[in-house]
């Protein structure tokens, strides 16, 4: 249904807060005065802060690394050619593009595929255009949703009104901005890789269930 390099594009781009978080706590834990005590103090504190920022730009090229892989690998799904990749530097517009280009060798059972190929021209360019704005929309409502629960969850478990809370967000409002921008950048090709796995899933499950004329009524005789 689905197929193989398609996943690993999926597992690539699920990769990247996992870098991400890795090199940042690697960057936490090595404490360059932790050097104190140390004969030469200096140089094992230039030493310590040199890996800790190795770290930290390790980090940053895997996570870029996977997800120029991700782009890569959905072209290849697609047979379309490499030089769409360059896309991938315009970052989630970019994937937007990317996403939207059909497949030139469906799998037998993409049931996605088979439906876009069937849409003329105007009716597939008025799909990409809904399904662009629907993925950016969802992104931004997943955004606002978690920080709710976020807020309702901090404040059940520390017994901080909710108000508080959220004024002590407002007071650095920037920061907040800025962190629940890149989870929606995040989300959008996110949620442009997921699309076409549940529209199969979708139409797997109906196809399975059986028509009202393969039905069998009730109380019929074997």
């Amino acid at each position: 249904m689905v197929k193989l390099r398609y996943l690993l594009a999926l597992a690539c781009y699920l990769a990247i807060p996992v870098a991400v978080l890795a090199g940042g706590g690697l960057f936490l834990l090595i404490d360059p005065e932790m050097a104190r005590g140390h004969a030469d103090y200096v140089r094992t504190y230039r030493l310590l802060d040199l890996a800790r920022r190795g770290v930290l730009a390790a980090a940053a090229g895997l996570a870029l690394g996977l997800w120029v892989a991700c782009c890569y690998l959905v072209l290849a799904s697609r047979g379309r050619s490499r030089r769409w990749v360059s896309l991938s530097a315009v970052g989630p517009i970019g994937f937007s593009v990317i996403a939207a280009l059909g497949d030139r060798s469906p799998a037998p059972g993409d049931h996605y595929q088979r439906f876009i190929h069937r849409l003329g021209t105007g009716s597939r360019v008025a799909l990409e255009i809904a399904v662009c704005v629907s993925v950016w929309w969802l992104a931004y409502i997943a955004v606002v949703v978690e920080r709710e629960l976020m807020i309702q969850l901090e404040s059940r478990s520390t017994g901080t009104p909710a108000a508080a809370i959220i004024a002590q967000q407002s007071a650095s409002s920037g920061m907040w901005a800025a962190g629940e921008g890149m989870e929606a950048l995040y989300l959008i090709p996110l949620i442009y890789l997921l699309w076409p796995v549940l529209f199969n899933v979708a139409g797997w499950l109906f196809m399975r269930r059986p028509h009202a004329s393969e039905r069998r009524p009730t109380g019929a005789r074997e």
